[in-house]
């Protein structure tokens, strides 16, 4: 069966599946070849007749993300601006929850199984999940090197500002509301939900954020941003200026040389990558730029999301499944050098250690290691962001997800990513769960997404199947751990996050 709805640039055609409105691939945005390549999104032209909608549109060109991440990569191209919809009534006025995918800003897409919207459109919510340009076409710093591409270190974040336009002009006509848009992402789509709090760009564009393992530390310098480009451009062997060499550049030979610097990153190179090198991130929002004159958390800590109610957490274990692969050459030597450096010297690297030490008896040193990291890329930053937040609005609600996998026989614990098929509700889809395993508890999701739903149509994430949600302040830290019980906790882990006072 067939739907229609008219948009600006005219009629598109969905499907209707199992009393759902789904349409898929809609262009809000110019394609990036040519001229568009390195600049801010352009307006989508027009289209005579019904432009189709019923399968998935090109992605960002990318590389697959390591195992365990990702799935089978869509087709590729330059008219990835493109998002899809998912509404239970093309007549209402509903709430709108707008997904941005993680991915290292260099992977993933809108289009991955565990972000089918289908459940939040059952449960009244019209769903979004977008595209929008990743890795050095989304993230590259020309500005010093080329003036007229100013904005080309924001590209990707200025996409996302241009699908929430979209948003605020064409939703209606799926049936829902505008004025009620909560903007959600997890990974480097939380670092993405952070800095569009954090934009003056994105103001009145939503009401509601939920990032979710990426918080507002994230970032690159506009200096460090630009030494990276201009090591894009040396190995491209275009010249500072050179407008015509830079335009000659296939999108192929760019995407080889972004893997080329994305592998500096990772051996941890900070003669070129700077900060950049601590998160082996070297193409992600730039900062100490019109767009972002400060680093996301400092924005917001001032105010730039003055009155947005706020949703927001990390998994438990989000880092042992980055380092699981290191686990047979990790040694006690790596952890002590580790944390040496990760506390600036090794007098408070080993008082640190001595306290994640004795917080695990037993534990393995990649372990260790792996709590620590999970506390500097994500737990702490969360903190941080919802003390500053606190500042400015009372709405901030904290959480954590406790469940751990069986699958790889338990060694990735509570891990990175491993909360979005619980968020999404489709632990039934094999495609999906990849992380998660055939039989986990269903009422886990349903604790879960019933909290996301209620909080997008509500302003308020409590529902009936968990524990009075209190809001987070800065005496008792109330923390909601989900988990096969899900509590309320207080002030949690609070002597380890201690530890990272001045440091982070």
């Amino acid at each position: 069966m067939e739907t229609v709805v008219q948009v600006a640039q005219g009629q598109l055609r969905g499907s209707v599946e199992n009393g759902l409105h789904i349409f898929k691939g809609v262009p809000y945005a110019a394609p990036i070849d040519g001229p568009n390549r390195f600049r801010a999104p352009q307006p989508r032209e027009s289209w005579s007749g019904i432009r189709d909608a019923t399968t998935i549109g090109l992605i960002s060109r990318q590389a697959p993300l390591p195992p365990p991440f990702g799935s089978p990569l869509p087709e590729a191209g330059a008219d990835c601006l493109n998002l899809n919809v998912w509404s239970p009534d093309t007549s209402g006025s509903l709430p709108v929850y707008v997904w941005i995918h993680g991915g290292a800003f260099y992977g993933g897409s809108s289009v991955e199984a565990v972000y089918d919207g289908a459940s939040f459109a059952r449960h009244g919510v019209v769903c979004v999940t977008i595209n929008y340009r990743l890795g050095a076409q989304g993230f590259l710093h020309l500005a010093d090197h080329f003036p007229e591409l100013a904005e080309s270190g924001n590209a990707g974040l200025l996409d996302q500002i241009a699908a929430l336009k979209w948003v605020q002009q064409n939703i209606a006509a799926f049936g829902g509301d505008p004025t009620r848009v909560t903007i959600a992402g997890e990974s480097a789509g939380g670092m993405s939900v952070s800095s569009l709090m954090s934009t003056s760009l994105a103001k009145g564009l939503f009401t509601q954020a939920i990032p979710q393992s990426g918080a507002g530390h994230n970032g690159i310098s506009a200096k460090t941003a630009s030494v990276i480009a201009g090591e894009v451009l040396r190995r491209l062997e275009v010249k500072p200026g050179d407008s015509a060499a830079l335009d000659a550049v296939s999108d192929e030979r760019l995407f080889e040389v972004q893997l080329e610097v994305m592998a500096l990153a990772f051996e941890g190179d900070s003669s070129i990558l700077g900060e950049a090198a601590a998160s082996t991130m070297p193409f992600q929002p730039t900062y100490d730029t019109a767009i972002l004159p400060k680093r996301p958390i400092e924005l917001i800590e001032a105010g730039s999301a003055a009155g947005i109610k706020v949703l927001t957490g990390t998994t438990m274990q989000e880092s042992l499944v980055f380092m699981i692969a290191m686990s047979p050459m990790f040694s006690e030597e790596m952890l002590e050098a580790m944390v040496t450096a990760t506390f600036g010297s090794a007098e408070k690297g080993l008082a640190a250690l001595a306290k994640y030490r004795a917080n695990r008896p037993g534990a393995l040193p990649l372990q260790i290691s792996a709590a620590v990291e999970t506390d500097r890329m994500f737990i702490v930053p969360c903190r941080r962001l919802a003390d500053a937040q606190l500042k400015h609005s009372p709405d901030v609600w904290t959480y954590r997800f406790d469940w751990a996998t069986p699958v790889y026989g338990g060694a990735l614990g509570a891990c990175h990513a491993l909360e979005l098929v619980f968020v999404f509700n489709n632990l039934r889809d094999p495609a999906a769960a990849y992380l998660s395993g055939d039989n986990a508890p269903q009422d886990v999701a349903d604790a879960m997404h019933q909290a996301w739903v209620a909080f997008v149509k509500t302003g308020h994430p409590q529902h009936a199947g968990i524990p009075e949600w209190t809001r987070h302040n800065t005496d008792n830290r109330p923390m909601m751990q989900f988990n096969t019980t899900s509590t309320l906790g207080h002030n949690l882990c609070a002597d380890e996050i201690a530890l990272w006072d001045g440091v982070l």
